[in-house]
């Protein structure tokens, strides 16, 4: 099996199990206009599709015909077969950190934006890091699998799942910044950064 298709695999372990897991949450008490979520969400099942669905390329052929997509279907690069490797490692890393801070949230996690009953900051473990560490587990797993994959489509569904997240993050911070108090989420922000570790805290 080649990492092209190998890096599927930690993708389709992470999906089920993580849809498997949403009903291990507390009840819901506050939540901001849906409205106010739709931005990223387009970016955010988009660059999904993007990056994994939509264009199914490999040794094998593709459901899309790449000549058909343009730049969208170039491969700009093939990786070395052992860096290709690397990557699967990297992504599987990415989405092992991402379930290490949903386990570390336990009933308070919410694939959208809410306030939990009994909500709280929680600045332990891997929120010790960053602040949102589900998107940066996220994101280093979509970042190694455009790695693999060298194409148009999958550098671009990489991209929008950082516009996403960011958006995604700074909405989540004035709301819970409202709902918790300004001053106690301010001064955890002050010491963790938003999606880098390491980075400057803002």
């Amino acid at each position: 099996m080649w990492p092209e298709a190998a890096i599927y695999i930690p993708w389709d372990i992470w999906v089920v199990s993580w849809i498997a897991a949403a009903v291990w949450a507390n009840r819901t008490i506050g939540r901001p206009n849906l409205a106010r979520e739709l931005p990223y969400r387009i970016l955010e099942f988009g660059g999904f599709g993007t990056l994994l669905v939509f264009f199914v390329d490999g040794r094998n052929g593709a459901i899309v015909n790449p000549s058909a997509l343009g730049i969208l279907g170039e491969r700009f690069w093939t990786l070395p077969t052992n860096i290709g490797w690397a990557m699967v490692g990297i992504a599987s890393l990415g989405l092992i950190f991402s379930w290490w801070a949903r386990i570390h949230l336990g009933r308070l996690w919410s694939g959208w934006i809410t306030r939990k009953e009994d909500h709280r900051i929680i600045d332990t473990g891997p929120y010790r890091i960053v602040r949102h560490p589900i998107y940066t587990g996220i994101l280093i797993a979509a970042f190694a699998t455009a790695a693999v994959k060298g194409t148009g489509h999958a550098i671009l569904g990489a991209a929008m799942l950082v516009a996403a997240y960011v958006l995604k993050a700074r909405a989540e911070e004035r709301f819970l910044r409202e709902e918790l108090g300004a001053e106690a989420y301010d001064s955890y922000r002050r010491r963790v950064p938003m999606l880098i570790p390491f980075a400057p805290a803002a």
